[in-house]
C-alpha cells in the first residue's frame, strides 16, 4: 500500500509588471502600451503573486520590495525563504492586478540590466562588465563599435537580434582613451556586484547586479593611464547671474547688435560671473570672480578639459557664453545646480576647513560656481568619497594677466601654426625631471607672479643652485627617484591606491628625507664659511636664507613613520611575482584571442588586438610563433603559487596565521607521504580544484590499482579516466579545509592591514601634499638653474618702477631654432620708461649704458622679414620669464613689475562668427585699449593693415595716441604705415617734445644691398624711421614669378615710389 502524498510546499511565483508610463526604449520595442511583462520600458516592480493559506493576512505587514527585472526565466522559490505578512504597495504606486508571467519573448537578463542603465544615464556610453569583458549593447554597439574598431555581432534572442561588441577587461584604459579623450564622450562603467542570499531572492535568483559605479568624463579623470602626466586635468564650472527682464526696445536693439556680431555700446557694464575649477587627480581647487569679457583669457590659461554650465542655460536665448566656449571648441556639459548653497556645504569634500577670515572674501558668484562644480563632480563619481584641497582664490594670488590672444600669439604653450608643443616657450625652457614639476612649471608660466617677494625668493634659489652645482645635481638625482606624489596621495583620498602606490609613496618620502639632509648640510656649510657679522647683515638686508624658508615647509616626522610601516608591511618580492602572474594571465587571454582571430577573423579584425601579440606578417600559417605557454588559471590559484603581498611581521595575527599555515603545510606533506605508503600509490598528490574541492589525485598505473569505494569505505571516487583517478579522503578533506580557512584568514588580515595603511596615508594627507609641493618647486627651480647655465641666461633685476631695460635681449625659442641650423641670433636692446632713466647697474658694461631720457613706447618701422615681430615677442617673453622666477636671455635686464601683457600680432579671421580679418583686429585692439593700465606692457604689430592705407593709418595712429595719452603704458608699436611717424611729430608725441605726452621714440630695422641685386637683412635696431618696406625683395624670396615682380616694379615706378 502506498503512503499518502505529502502536502505541497507553498511556493511563490514572481511576476514582473511594467508601468504604463512612457519611457525611452529601443527603437525595436515600439511605442509604450498597456502593462506587459519583461519589456524594456519596465521602470518599477509593482506586485507579486503567491499562493498558500493565510499568507495575505497577519499583524506584521511587510513592505513591497522592488524586484530586479529578470529576463525570460520564471524563478520559483520556497515561501518560507521570504519575509511573511501582508504585502502593501508603496503609496506612490497604484497596485496592479496580479498576473502570471506569460511566455512573451524578452531580452536576456544582462541586456535588460544594460538597457536600464542606458535609460538612466542617457547621455553616456555604457560599458557593462560581464565576466572578463566589457560589453556594449544595442544602439551603443552599433554606433561606437566601428569607432573603437570592434567587431559588432548580433546575438539571437527570443525578442529579436541584439547588437553587441566587447573587449577584455584589461584593455579598459585603451578604449576609455578613445571614447573620453579622443571622442569627448561621457562613459558610464557598470560593474558586477555579487548578490547575497537576500538579494538573490529579491532579484529572482540573479548572481550579479550590474550597476554604474562611475561616470568617466574628460574633466573628471582620476588615475587613468592615458592622462597627460605633464598637464593638470581641470574641470571648470561657470556661473552666470540671472538677467533682469528687458523691454521690447532693449530686445530689438540687442538683436540688431547680435546680427552683426558686435558689442552693444549701450551695455558697457561688465557681466560679473563666478568661476571654479578643480583637478580630481591632484585635489587642486580654485575659484575666481571674473567678467564675461575676461572669460576667454582665463580659459586659455587654465585650459580646462570640460566646462560645466547650469542646466537652465541649455535652452537660454542669450548664447554669449556659448559663443565664447565654441570659439575654442571647449567641451560643454550642462548640469543641475544640486543642493549645495554655501561654503559649509563644501566641507565634507575638503581635507581641511576654510579659514573664517578667508571665507568672507568669496563672492556669491564664486560660491554658486563652486557649488555647481562640486555637485557635478559628486554625481560623476557616483558616491565615491573624495578629499579636495581647500579652495584657493586666484584674486589673492597676485598674478600677471595674460589674455587668450597673447597666450596664442606669443606661443607660450603651443605654436600658432600647428598647435604643437614643440616650438613653444614651454618646450624651450622645460628641464624638469618629475611629472608634477612639469605641471607646476606650466602653472607658473600661465600665471606669472606680480609679488616682488615671491619672484625674488625664486630667483635667489635659482642663483643658489647655479653657484652650487654639486648640490643641484644631487637634488635632481633624488627627484628622479621620487614619484608623482600629488596624484598618488589623491588616489588614496579616493580609496583607490594599491600596494604599488604605497611603495611609490614610501620611496618618495625617502627621497624627501635625503633632499632635506642635503639642504641642511648646504646651509650648515655656508654658515661656516660666512663670518657671523656678515650673516647678520645679510639677514637684515635680504631676510632669511631661502633654503631655510623652503625647509621650514617640509614635515617629515609622521611621513617617515608611515614610510617605515609601509616598508615593514609589504612584501616587495611577492608583489613583483604577483604582477608577473597577472601579466601571464593577460597573456593567456590574448593568446586565446589570437588563436580565434587567426582561425576565424579577417585581417582587419586582427587590429583589435595589441600589435605586439600578433604574428609577424612574414610568418606563414605553418610557422606558428614560438611562445612560452603561460600558466593556466588553475596553476595561478594553486597552493604552490599562492602569494601574499603582506609580510608575516606586518601584524601579530599575520605572524600567528603564517606559523599556522606553515605547520599545516608540513602536515600536508606528511599526510601525502603517509597516504602514498598506506595506499601503495607512489603518484598520489593532494590537490584542490574549484569543482571537486580537496581531492587525492593519482595517474598512470596507480589509477588502475586505486582503492575502490567498497574496499575502503572512507574513500569516495569522484572521477576517473584512462590514466587518472580522483577521490576524496577524509583526512585530506579535513586538513584541506583547515588550510583554506587559514589562507582566508590571512587574506582578511592582509586586507585589514592594507586598509590601516591607507588610513594612515589619509591621516597624513596634508603633510604629504605640502612636502610634494616643495619637491615640485625644487624641481622647477633646479631646472631653471640648469637652463640658465645651458642657455647663458642672466638674473633679471625686478623693481616696482615702470621701467624696462633689456640689454642684449634674445628670443628664447627663435635662438634655439637658429642654433640648430648653425646660425646666430642678433641681440637687441630695449629702454622704456615713464620717467628719467635710473643709473645703470654696476654690472652693465660702460659702453652699454642706456641713453637718457627714453620713452614709454617705441614706434618701430622697417622692411618685412627684418625681425620687427621677433623683437616685439622677445621683449614680452623676457618679461614673462622674469616674473615666473626664471633667469632671462639677455646680457642685462632691469624690469619694473608688469600687471598684464597684451599683444595684437598676426592676422586671422573668424568666419564662424562672421568676423573679417579687420574686424578681428579691431576687436582685439579695442580690448587692449580698454584694459591696459600704466603698469601694463603692450605690443602691437601692423594695426590697420586689413583696410585701405588711409583708413589703416588713421586707425593705427589713433591706437598709438590712446596708448600714449590714456593708457600711459609701456609698449612696442610696429607698423608699415610710415605716415604715422609724421603724425607723431605733428601731435608732439616724441620724447624730444617733452611733457607728459612726449613718450614715443622711433626705431627701425634695415636692409643692406651690395649693388648687384644682393641684399642682407639688418636685424639690429637703430634710431630713426625706415620708410622702405622692401616688399618686392620678400616677394622674390618667396618665389613670385619674375614677370609678376617686374609688373610690381613698374607700378611702383609710375607712382614715384
Amino acid at each position: 500500500m502506498l503512503s499518502p502524498r505529502p502536502p505541497p510546499v507553498p511556493r511563490l511565483r514572481i511576476a514582473c509588471l511594467a508601468q504604463t508610463t512612457p519611457s525611452r526604449c529601443h527603437p525595436r520595442c515600439g511605442p509604450p502600451g498597456p502593462a506587459t511583462v519583461g519589456r524594456c520600458g519596465v521602470r518599477h516592480v509593482t506586485t507579486a503573486l503567491f499562493s498558500g493559506p493565510s499568507a495575505a493576512s497577519g499583524p506584521r505587514a511587510a513592505p513591497l520590495r522592488h524586484l530586479q527585472l529578470r529576463g525570460k526565466k520564471t524563478t520559483v522559490v520556497k515561501l518560507d525563504e521570504l519575509p511573511q505578512g501582508l504585502i502593501v504597495p508603496p503609496p506612490s504606486e497604484t497596485p496592479a492586478s496580479p498576473v502570471e508571467q506569460d511566455d512573451e519573448p524578452q531580452y536576456p537578463t544582462v541586456v535588460l540590466q544594460a538597457r536600464r542603465n542606458m535609460q538612466k544615464f542617457d547621455n553616456c556610453v555604457l560599458l557593462t562588465r560581464v565576466g572578463g569583458f566589457y560589453e556594449l549593447y544595442l544602439e551603443h554597439a552599433d554606433e561606437y563599435g566601428p569607432l573603437l574598431n570592434l567587431k559588432v555581432s548580433q546575438k539571437k534572442t527570443s525578442a529579436g537580434p541584439v547588437s553587441m561588441a566587447g573587449f577584455p577587461f584589461f584593455q579598459l584604459d585603451r578604449f576609455l582613451k578613445i571614447l573620453v579623450q579622443d571622442l569627448n564622450r561621457h562613459v558610464a562603467i557598470a560593474e558586477e556586484f555579487p548578490n547575497d542570499a537576500a538579494a538573490k531572492i529579491r532579484s529572482g535568483g540573479l548572481m550579479h547586479d550590474r550597476r554604474v559605479a562611475r561616470i568617466v568624463t574628460p574633466g573628471t579623470l582620476i588615475d587613468e593611464n592615458f592622462m597627460d602626466p605633464y598637464a593638470n586635468n581641470y574641470v571648470m564650472a561657470v556661473h552666470l547671474p540671472e538677467k533682469p527682464e528687458l523691454s521690447d526696445h532693449d530686445v530689438s536693439r540687442q538683436a540688431g547688435q547680435q546680427a552683426i556680431n558686435t558689442p552693444d555700446p549701450a551695455n558697457d557694464a561688465p557681466t560679473r560671473i563666478g568661476l571654479a575649477w578643480l583637478d580630481l587627480s591632484t585635489g587642486y581647487f580654485f575659484t575666481q570672480p571674473a567678467t564675461l569679457a575676461s572669460l576667454g583669457s582665463v580659459l586659455s590659461r587654465v585650459s580646462p578639459r570640460e566646462v560645466v554650465l547650469d542646466k537652465a542655460l541649455e535652452s537660454a536665448e542669450d548664447q554669449g557664453i556659448a559663443s565664447i566656449l565654441q570659439e575654442e571648441s571647449y567641451l560643454v556639459t550642462y548640469s543641475p545646480p544640486g543642493e549645495f548653497r554655501s561654503l559649509d556645504d563644501w566641507q565634507p569634500m575638503l581635507e581641511g576647513k576654510i579659514p573664517a577670515k578667508e571665507a568672507k572674501t568669496f563672492t556669491e558668484e564664486e560660491v554658486d560656481a563652486g557649488s555647481l562644480l562640486l555637485h557635478y563632480v559628486g554625481d560623476r563619481l557616483q558616491g565615491l568619497s573624495m578629499k579636495l584641497q581647500p579652495p584657493v582664490r586666484h584674486v589673492n594670488m597676485e598674478v600677471m594677466n595674460i589674455d587668450k590672444n597673447t597666450m596664442r600669439s606669443l606661443e607660450i604653450k603651443e605654436t600658432v601654426r600647428d598647435g604643437t608643443f614643440k616650438g613653444s616657450l614651454l618646450y624651450a625652457i622645460r628641464r624638469t625631471v618629475t611629472k608634477s614639476g612639469a605641471r607646476l612649471l606650466n602653472q607658473w608660466l600661465s600665471f606669472p607672479s606680480t609679488s616682488l617677494k615671491v619672484i625674488n625668493a625664486r630667483l635667489d634659489l635659482v642663483e643658489r643652485f647655479i653657484q652650487d652645482e654639486e648640490l643641484r645635481d644631487a637634488i635632481i638625482v633624488l627627484l628622479r627617484r621620487s614619484h608623482d606624489s600629488q596624484r598618488l596621495v589623491q588616489k588614496f583620498a579616493f580609496n583607490r591606491g594599491d600596494a604599488d602606490d604605497l611603495l611609490a609613496l614610501a620611496s618618495t618620502i625617502k627621497s624627501t628625507e635625503d633632499i632635506v639632509a642635503l639642504l641642511e648640510a648646504s646651509i650648515a656649510s655656508q654658515a661656516k664659511e660666512t663670518p657671523p657679522e656678515d650673516v647678520a647683515a645679510e639677514q637684515e638686508e635680504e631676510g632669511e636664507d631661502p633654503l631655510t624658508t623652503l625647509l621650514s615647509r617640509i614635515s617629515l616626522k609622521q611621513p617617515l613613520k608611515l614610510a617605515h610601516s609601509i616598508r615593514s608591511a609589504i612584501d616587495e618580492e611577492n608583489l613583483v611575482q604577483q604582477h608577473q602572474l597577472e601579466d601571464s594571465q593577460a597573456g593567456e587571454l590574448l593568446s586565446l584571442a589570437q588563436e580565434i582571430v587567426s582561425s576565424e577573423a579577417t585581417e582587419e579584425d586582427g587590429t583589435i588586438l595589441p600589435k605586439s601579440r600578433l604574428s609577424s606578417p612574414s610568418s606563414t600559417p605553418s610557422q606558428k610563433p614560438t611562445r612560452k605557454k603561460p600558466p593556466s588559471l588553475r596553476d595561478h590559484y594553486s597552493d604552490e603559487t599562492e602569494l601574499f603581498i603582506m609580510q608575516p611581521r606586518a601584524s601579530r595575527l599575520l605572524t600567528t596565521l603564517h606559523k599556522q599555515l606553515s605547520s599545516l603545510k608540513s602536515q600536508k606533506e606528511d599526510l601525502c607521504l603517509s597516504l602514498r605508503k598506506d595506499l601503495n600509490l607512489p603518484s598520489l598528490t593532494l590537490k584542490w580544484t574549484p569543482q571537486l574541492g580537496h581531492i587525492c589525485h593519482v595517474k598512470g598505473r596507480d589509477s588502475l590499482s586505486s582503492p575502490s569505494d567498497t574496499t575502503t569505505p572512507t574513500i569516495r571516487t569522484l572521477s576517473t579516466s584512462r590514466s587518472t583517478r580522483s577521490f576524496h579522503h577524509p583526512a585530506w578533506s579535513s586538513l584541506g579545509d583547515s588550510l583554506s580557512q587559514t589562507r582566508l584568514a590571512i587574506r582578511a588580515e592582509e586586507s585589514r592591514v592594507f586598509a590601516s595603511l591607507r588610513q594612515a596615508v589619509i591621516m597624513n594627507l596634508v603633510k604629504l601634499r605640502r612636502n610634494a609641493a616643495v619637491l615640485d618647486e625644487l624641481d622647477v627651480l633646479t631646472s631653471f638653474a640648469s637652463l640658465a647655465q645651458e642657455k647663458n641666461l642672466v638674473r633679471p633685476v625686478l623693481n616696482t618702477s615702470t621701467t624696462t631695460i633689456i640689454i642684449g635681449g634674445r628670443h628664447p625659442t627663435v635662438e634655439s631654432g637658429l642654433q640648430e641650423q648653425g646660425r646666430t641670433f642678433t641681440k637687441n636692446d630695449l629702454f622704456l620708461s615713464s620717467s628719467p632713466s635710473p643709473s645703470p647697474s654696476p654690472s652693465t658694461p660702460h659702453d652699454q649704458n642706456p641713453p637718457s631720457p627714453h620713452g614709454r613706447i617705441w614706434l618701430i618701422t622697417g622692411p618685412n622679414m627684418a625681425g620687427k615681430s621677433t623683437f616685439l615677442r622677445q621683449s614680452a617673453l623676457i618679461t614673462i620669464l622674469s616674473q615666473t622666477g626664471s633667469f632671462v636671455p639677455a646680457t642685462f635686464a632691469s624690469l619694473g613689475l608688469t600687471d598684464a601683457i597684451f599683444s595684437r600680432l598676426g592676422s586671422s579671421d573668424n568666419l564662424y562668427h562672421a568676423q573679417s580679418t579687420f574686424m578681428v583686429e579691431m576687436l582685439e585692439t579695442a580690448s587692449i585699449l580698454r584694459q591696459a593700465t600704466p603698469r601694463s606692457f603692450v605690443i602691437m604689430d601692423e594695426i590697420g593693415r586689413g583696410t585701405t592705407p588711409q583708413d589703416g593709418t588713421a586707425v593705427a595712429f589713433a591706437s598709438l595716441h590712446h596708448l600714449v595719452r590714456t593708457n600711459k603704458c609701456r609698449g612696442l608699436f610696429a607698423t608699415h604705415f610710415h605716415d604715422i611717424a609724421d603724425l607723431v611729430e605733428e601731435h608732439r608725441l616724441k620724447v624730444e617734445d617733452g611733457g607728459q605726452d612726449g613718450a614715443v621714440e622711433m626705431y627701425c630695422t634695415d636692409v643692406e644691398e651690395d649693388g648687384n641685386g644682393g641684399f642682407v637683412y639688418v636685424h639690429k635696431l637703430r634710431k630713426g624711421v625706415n620708410k622702405e618696406s622692401h616688399a618686392l625683395k620678400v616677394a622674390r624670396l618667396a618665389g613670385l614669378p619674375d614677370k609678376a615682380v617686374q609688373v610690381a616694379r613698374e607700378v611702383l615706378g609710375r607712382n614715384g615710389l
